[in-house]
């Protein structure tokens, strides 16, 4: 393949128990996009070939984007604003297209990655799926408006939105100053002249790039709070004023001599951003843009652009709507300008005014020039250079903590400062102003400007010594200067700081309750403005004075009043925005439980009055604000009648939403892995609450607002039990009868909501994960239904009903079908979950074998479902349920004699189900091998049935053998192990341990070495770990094997007992008495004489013996000195009828054909096999001496035989002809014989020396008989050269003679000679032949001769160069005598091969 178009791509490994998982190293959005694509593509030529061209043309423009898209996030080079701001476009593409096209929804975290169900919790992910589609169905809404973000499309959403920010990102500052600076962003009202924003800081080195260097690329600020005020101003700029940091004079170059640290003015940058932020347009150059929504709303919206570290500027004052919550306490001060006399100095002072915030014991860290930058406990000002007037208009943040306002108070410090450094530090502060943020009233500093009273030092007095008196005007060393001023502007911007006397006194009633009347009363006279500001705490402390005075009804018209006030001016169109805030403070805040009785009794005296036709002043606003007041009486009447924290299952709606979110917000912590050890905690919520829960949503009908959350918390609650919780929860039921109503309740729960899923067919991930859940779930309760349920003294027929028809419709469920969905789903659903029809189908056939003779009691009532199962078009899970047809077929056999039941039923049931679309070719190919299997079954059933009333024991065991060998291959394990206890059984009557040790030992080998509890298979067995039956079964083998004589096996068991006892559960003890025991074994190798037992081939041939026996080879292993003739007459004692065969050779076809039983039988020799740990040692002959009669696989027996002319008198003219058997497996084994079985090799060996013996016979005919038609030679010997066959040993070339086989099979190296001895001969017979066949071919068939003799030729070539060349002796084919022993010599050579052992004839000694 050519090298330019492979690309090498990166791969992660991820370890998985011991699976290694390989995925590409590509970032996963490039994989999403990659998948999403393929999935898009056959979905567009599917449009394509149905003429949607309208959809068709959609979809190609989405795939045109994303295919664009990905080759920008492929290439690296975006900026990570950029590639953030990418991410977000593709998600939002790929979920908007898998909307339209119906796909499935994908759920994302706050990043934009997919959410892997693995590591998210339950309540995340149903969290995650409601946003995804409440996004995608915004988005579309939006489609199908044709609402496009271009210019009037933005202005006409900033227009309906009350708050909106604007987000500016600081690409670069280039301006050649040589020292730090400082950069102040702001917005600003040029037509006002006010600042509009706090300022936005960034710090600025003087090598170009800011000073620090990690913020580079990350200088982001949002100025937000903005309301639709702001953006009806005439203009707005975005200003930048610019701070040098460092010298007096950028002309003095003796930086030694210099005070440097001074902030110096340098410049101020401006633009006029209002269309920008009216949405008019988008600046290019500066990155800016009008994002509509407040700061939580846009980062939710825009997490590409405002993110963790992007910084936030608020507004200078109130948004237009404060929400309940929303606290806010920032106090900005303005240094306005000053007035500062030269005094002594001949020219003006260079004053530098420092700022410190104070309480009683020093300075505050309160102080922030700016939003990014860190608090700092001193402000210094700009320095203007011999200005006696300075104007700074520098505005900064003063955050102090709300209790620490009554004790905080401003200072101000001036100093003249020096451009020379030696100077500058011989000079002092000459003065000092200060100012108290909250009066003594308690209310705060009031907005507007303030001119402070400056105090200057007198000489005689330090500074250090002189306290601070506000009632002096000369206080020890300060004196109030008339010369000097310094004016302040402040802005206070708090939810819990107020500047009006009487709205402060109603907050605080509780410190003055002799002024609450009159406080109440004066609310009408506070500025509506300031209340609205106050909004929550103002309602908050109404109602509180209501519930604390709810003995009397001194102040309920009052407050009654002021609450309608309050509602009047949110009423107003001024405060209309605030109705959302008065909204959510009655469904979010609103805590008053009795004070829906206040209200209503007010109203009631309100109405009363005017009913009455007298004159009542407040009825008008009162009805005006009629909405709210039943709001807040509804609201209290609801919160008293059911509490804070409703039961799930009862109560009005709102209670249901709160109970269920607060319980699912608790699950979603509890499944965190950073927060400790939650049994507990889950197990209290299973015990209280899940019974509840089920119940819940079995009442709570399907189109219920809230029954997808209620499904959510109980998959939740489920997803987080472990098995101990689960065994916990059953232990808490009183009774079986309440068990068994709690199992069959969530049976029919389970069913109902598989049938009927609670949540959008799209949210597949979310429906998958329920699945898992509820697969856990049942299987889990399938359990304590075999514990509890399952003996006939307590056997519940309904309940295993329900458990059935759950398991089915689990299993038959549409969301579970993965050959209805596409390539791509069907993978993801695979990876992520696996197919769960499997588990559920193999748990549906393990609890129908365990029901035993209560299966009567489904039948035929679950052939319906168990039929409808078989027809889901999965292999492994049709192979594990079609024989559970036969097994109702022989239950119902059993109970009544017949089968008709199961017959009626089975073919109405297949009728409808097949009609209605199910089942398919493979299903009847499966079915056919279900009858096959059956048939199969049956044949060796009849076979142990017949032989059981036989008085031979190596029939039955043969037939057992057989048996449990078919159950094994149709994974029937319980019935494997039933007939391997029958075989054992057979062994020890027989005294054959050996065998019985290893048909225990077969048993073994399917138990594990773990506390895994065993499932009870045979009626003898008692419950117990599998560890402890497994070291049962190796005791009782490894006595076996002793009595047998067959130490080696025993000392390898014992070394895993031994193994066991000292690295598992160390037990010392048992380790002593297995090593001694080992030990002993050794020592019987050594010193005990073991007799070799013979071995015997036994052939049974004629169709009157059984199927298992007929006209096959068996290879007996004899008992200790058991004499051949001995071992014969039991063998024809088992078979009275039966004839001995006195040859050793293999009958003719007439004897296997016949009715009658024919033995053969005669001694075989063991082919040594030495293990390879002992090959080319000196190894004792105790030890090597018993591998030449066991664990022998291959057997010999040699015969003479004469061939040619016989010479008595030359010995040398003997043969021998030596045969070759192979039993299926190695002697001894789990019966004292096996069949022997011919290997590929020799098959081929057999195959080839047959067809020369048919070629060879052919030339014979037709060189006898010239009338013989030529017909049959054209058809083999053209069969056997056509290019196609190449003489019909390409295949065994392709097989045996590679580097490969050779390698791995050294002992086949003469059988591979043999067969190109036989492949070489092939070629002079194929050519005596052809010359026959162009002798005797006609005219009309000269062609056909032609090509075969070309093909042949090249045949010829091949072969001769591969194999060698061979040649036949030349005859005259007019004499008759002549050909026939030209053809016997011959045949010696070439056909006889395949009964010798060498490749050649070879001559030898006789054997003596």
């Amino acid at each position: 393949f050519p090298a330019s178009f492979i690309v090498l791509k990166e791969v992660t490994i991820e370890k998985r128990g011991d699976e290694e998982i390989i995925t590409s190293a590509e970032m996963p959005l490039v994989k999403e996009v990659t998948t999403t694509l393929r999935e898009w593509g056959s979905i567009w030529k599917q449009l394509y070939v149905s003429s949607k061209k309208e959809r068709f043309s959609q979809v190609q423009r989405l795939m045109w984007d994303l295919m664009e898209w990905r080759s920008q996030l492929l290439s690296g080079t975006l900026p990570s604003d950029e590639f953030k701001e990418l991410k977000q476009k593709v998600t939002s593409k790929i979920d908007y297209g898998n909307k339209i096209l119906e796909l499935d929804v994908v759920v994302r975290d706050a990043d934009g990655n997919i959410l892997d169900p693995e590591r998210a919790s339950v309540i995340s992910l149903f969290r995650a799926h409601e946003d995804a589609t409440a996004k995608i169905t915004e988005r579309i809404k939006e489609e199908q408006s044709n609402v496009q973000l271009d210019h009037s499309g933005v202005s006409a959403r900033i227009q309906s939105s009350p708050t909106h920010s604007l987000y500016v990102f600081v690409r670069n500052f280039v301006c050649r100053i040589g020292e730090d600076s400082e950069l102040f962003m702001s917005l600003y009202d040029p037509i006002k002249q006010t600042n509009i924003s706090e300022n936005y800081l960034v710090r600025w080195g003087d090598k170009g790039l800011p000073k620090d260097i990690e913020m580079l690329n990350s200088l982001k600020v949002v100025f937000t709070d903005l309301g639709n005020k702001d953006l009806g101003r005439e203009k707005i700029y975005l200003i930048c004023q610019i701070v040098r940091v460092g010298r007096m004079d950028l002309k003095d170059t003796n930086h030694k001599k210099c005070t440097m640290g001074l902030r110096r003015p340098f410049g101020v940058a401006v633009m006029d951003i209002s269309d920008i932020i009216k949405g008019k347009t988008e600046c290019l150059w500066v990155t800016m843009k009008a994002l509509v929504g407040d700061i939580v709303q846009i980062r939710k919206e825009y997490p590409h652009l405002v993110d963790r570290s992007t910084v936030v500027a608020r507004k200078l004052g109130f948004p237009e709507i404060i929400m309940p919550g929303d606290i806010r306490n920032d106090i900005y001060l303005t240094l306005h300008s000053g007035d500062f006399d030269k005094y002594n100095k001949t020219t003006q002072k260079n004053v530098e005014v420092i700022m410190l915030v104070c309480d009683e014991e020093g300075k505050v860290n309160s102080i922030c020039l700016g939003a990014g930058d860190r608090p700092v406990n001193e402000y210094r000002s700009v320095i203007y250079y011999q200005i006696k007037q300075p104007r700074w208009m520098e505005t900064f943040k003063v955050a102090i903590p709300l209790e620490e306002m009554p004790r905080i108070h401003l200072r101000f410090m001036f100093r003249h400062r020096s451009s020379q450094e030696s100077k500058d530090k011989s000079e002092r502060n000459f003065a000092m102003a200060f100012v108290r943020l909250m009066k003594e009233d308690g209310t705060v500093l009031r907005d507007g400007i303030h001119e402070l009273t400056v105090f200057k030092r007198s000489h005689s007095d330090s500074h250090k010594a002189a306290t601070l008196m506000r009632s002096s005007s000369s206080v020890g060393g300060l004196s109030v200067s008339s010369r000097d001023t310094l004016t302040i502007a402040t802005l206070v911007c708090s939810t819990k700081l107020t500047q009006n006397v009487g709205l402060l006194g109603l907050l605080k009633w509780r410190t003055r309750p002799e002024m609450l009347k009159q406080n109440l009363q004066e609310l009408k006279l506070i500025d509506g403005e300031e209340v609205v500001k106050f909004l929550q705490d103002t309602l908050d402390a109404l109602f509180n004075i209501m519930m604390e005075h709810s003995q009397t009804d001194d102040y309920d018209i009052l407050v009654f009043d002021a609450l309608i006030y309050i509602i009047g001016l949110i009423a107003d169109r001024k405060f209309q925005h605030f109705n959302t805030v008065l909204e959510a403070y009655i469904k979010q805040h609103f805590s008053a439980t009795l004070a829906y009785k206040k209200l209503m009794s007010v109203l009631k005296t309100y109405l009363d009055v005017s009913s009455r036709g007298e004159a009542c002043e407040p009825i008008l606003r009162t009805l005006k604000a009629l909405e709210y007041i039943f709001k807040f009486i509804v609201r209290s009447r609801m919160l008293y009648s059911h509490g804070a924290l409703a039961v799930v299952g009862d109560g009005l709606q709102d209670e249901k939403r709160n109970s269920v979110e607060l319980l699912n917000n608790i699950l979603e912590v509890l499944s965190r892995n950073d927060v400790g050890d939650t049994f507990q905690h889950i197990q209290d919520i299973v015990s209280s609450l899940l019974r509840t829960i089920n119940r819940t949503v079995i009442t709570m009908g399907r189109e219920h607002a809230l029954i997808s959350r209620v499904v959510a918390c109980m998959t939740a609650i489920l997803s987080q039990m472990d098995d101990r919780h689960y065994s916990r929860y059953i232990e808490t039921f009183s009774g079986t009868t309440d068990l068994v109503d709690f199992l069959m309740e969530t049976f029919l729960l389970f069913k109902d909501l598989i049938g009927k899923h609670v949540y959008p067919s799209d949210w597949v991930t979310m429906i998958m994960v329920q699945n898992r859940v509820f697969l856990q779930a049942i299987n889990t309760y399938a359990d304590t239904m075999n514990h509890k349920f399952l003996d006939n003294n307590s056997f519940e027929v309904q309940l295993w009903n329900n458990y059935f028809h759950l398991a089915v419709a689990f299993i038959t469920q549409e969301s579970l079908q993965l050959q209805h969905f596409s390539p791509t789903k069907r993978s993801k659903i695979l990876a992520k979950y696996g197919d769960m029809r499997r588990l559920i189908g193999f748990a549906i056939r393990d609890m129908w074998y365990k029901l035993g003779k209560n299966k009567i009691c489904f039948i035929p009532g679950m052939v319906g479902p168990i039929l409808e199962m078989t027809l889901i078009p999965e292999e492994e899970l049709r192979r594990a349920t079609i024989p559970i047809f036969f097994d109702m077929m022989q239950c119902e056999h059993n109970h009544s004699g017949n089968f008709r039941k199961f017959e009626n039923e089975i073919i109405l049931k297949l009728d409808h189900e097949v009609e209605g679309g199910g089942g398919d070719e493979r299903y009847m190919d499966m079915r056919a091998h279900f009858v096959t299997l059956v048939t199969g079954l049956l044949e060796r059933l009849l076979d142990y049935r017949t032989v059981m009333s036989d008085d031979s024991r190596n029939n039955r065991m043969s037939c057992t053998v057989n048996l449990l060998n078919f159950y094994k291959d149709i994974n029937r394990e319980g019935m494997y192990i039933r007939y391997l206890y029958k075989l054992r059984d057979l062994h020890l009557d027989g005294e054959n341990y050996t065998e019985a040790a290893y048909t225990l030992l077969l048993h073994s080998k399917l138990l594990k070495w773990s506390e895994e509890q065993c499932t009870l298979q045979l009626d003898f067995q008692t419950p117990q770990s599998q560890r402890q039956l497994k070291e049962s079964l190796y005791d009782t083998i490894i006595s076996y094997f002793d009595k047998g004589k067959m130490w080696e096996e025993a000392i390898t068991l014992c070394k895993e007992l031994a193994d066991q006892f000292e690295m598992e559960v160390f037990d010392y003890e048992l380790l002593g008495q297995k090593l001694n025991q080992q030990a002993k074994f050794y020592e019987s190798i050594m010193k005990i004489l073991r007799p070799k037992p013979d071995y015997f081939a036994v052939g049974y041939y004629g169709c009157g013996f059984p199927q298992f026996l007929r006209n096959k080879v068996f290879i007996h292993r004899g008992k200790e000195y058991e004499r051949r003739e001995d071992f014969q007459s039991q063998l024809m004692s088992q078979f009275p009828s039966a004839v001995r065969l006195n040859i050793t050779t293999m009958p003719g076809d007439d004897i296997k054909n016949s009715n009658m039983q024919y033995i053969q039988c005669f001694t075989v020799q063991p082919v040594l096999e030495i293990p390879p740990r002992l090959r080319n040692k000196p190894v004792p002959d105790q030890i090597i001496n018993f591998y030449k009669s066991n664990y022998v696989q291959r057997f010999q027996y040699s015969r003479p035989v004469r061939r040619g002319k016989v010479d008595p008198d030359n010995e040398f003219s003997m043969w021998i002809e030596r045969t070759t058997f192979i039993t299926a497996y190695k002697l001894p084994g789990i019966l004292r014989w096996f069949e022997t079985t011919v290997s590929p090799l020799e098959n081929a060996i057999e195959t080839m020396g047959q067809t020369n013996e048919k070629i060879l016979t052919m030339i014979n005919q037709y060189q006898c008989d010239d009338a013989l038609p030529i017909n049959p030679l054209s058809m083999l010997l053209n069969g056997i050269v056509d290019p196609a066959v190449m003489g019909g040993f390409a295949k065994y070339e392709k097989a045996f003679f590679t580097e490969e086989y050779m390698h791995e099979h050294h002992e086949d190296r003469d059988k591979l000679m043999r067969l190109k001895d036989l492949i070489a001969w092939q070629i002079p017979l194929l050519g005596r032949g052809i010359s026959l066949h162009g002798k005797r071919v006609t005219d009309d068939l000269r062609p056909f001769h032609e090509r075969m003799e070309e093909c042949f030729k090249q045949l010829k070539k091949k072969v001769e160069k591969e194999y060698g060349v061979r040649e036949l002796p030349d005859t005259d084919e007019r004499r008759s005598t002549r050909p026939r022993s030209m053809l016997r010599s011959v045949r010696q050579s070439i056909c006889s091969l395949a009964g010798s052992e060498c490749g050649t004839p070879t001559k030898t000694h006789p054997e003596r």
